[in-house]
């Protein structure tokens, strides 16, 4: 890797970790039953592949948890999983056109698995996220925790997803053909 892709890498990703902050703390202070935080993640996904984006996705976590929701700091395997499986999922042309429902159905699986064990194992299915309160009225409701923070988990990350390989799909396409070339240049 030269110098000049280095640099562009580097700025990506960083570009990549605010939108990941700025999401998170726009969802959680709005108290959103989706998430937002990995939207930078998903766009380095599409732009850089799986490495980059799970190393986004981890730094976004990190700072998030620090700065303004510690839960954010557990949630970090969640972000792995989903740079992870998006950048798979981008690679093998699963998120463009009709296919997208079905790459991001295949992507939140493994993630929303994830997140449904730490939620409803660590937390009892009550963190910051605004889901919680789903969580809550399906308990009332007589659902069992486990099985109430799965089917939330399963649900708001889907939307959550799709909402953010939506956004990344505008971002990317609006962006001039040589940039996009020049970007996604390996």
């Amino acid at each position: 890797m030269n110098k000049k892709t280095n640099v562009r890498t580097i700025t990506l990703v960083g570009l990549g970790v605010a939108l990941n902050i700025i999401g998170a703390f726009i969802a959680l202070n709005l108290k959103l039953p989706i998430y937002l935080d990995s939207i930078g993640t998903i766009m380095i996904a599409a732009l850089l592949g799986p490495k980059y984006a799970v190393i986004t996705g981890v730094c976004g976590s990190l700072v998030s948890g620090m700065t303004f929701d510690i839960y954010s700091l557990y949630f970090a395997p969640v972000q792995i999983s989903t740079g992870f499986f998006a950048g798979l999922m981008y690679e093998k042309g699963f998120l463009k056109g009709r296919k997208t429902p079905l790459g991001v159905v295949i992507f939140t699986i493994p993630t929303s698995i994830i997140s449904a064990m730490i939620a409803a194992y660590l937390f009892g299915g009550v963190t910051s996220s605004g889901s919680s309160y789903i969580v809550q009225i399906l308990r009332v409701v007589g659902m069992p925790d486990v099985v109430s923070v799965f089917i939330v988990q399963i649900f708001t990350d889907y939307a959550d997803k799709f909402v953010a390989v939506a956004l990344v799909g505008l971002g990317v396409n609006a962006l001039p053909k040589s940039i996009k070339l020049s970007m996604t240049s390996k």
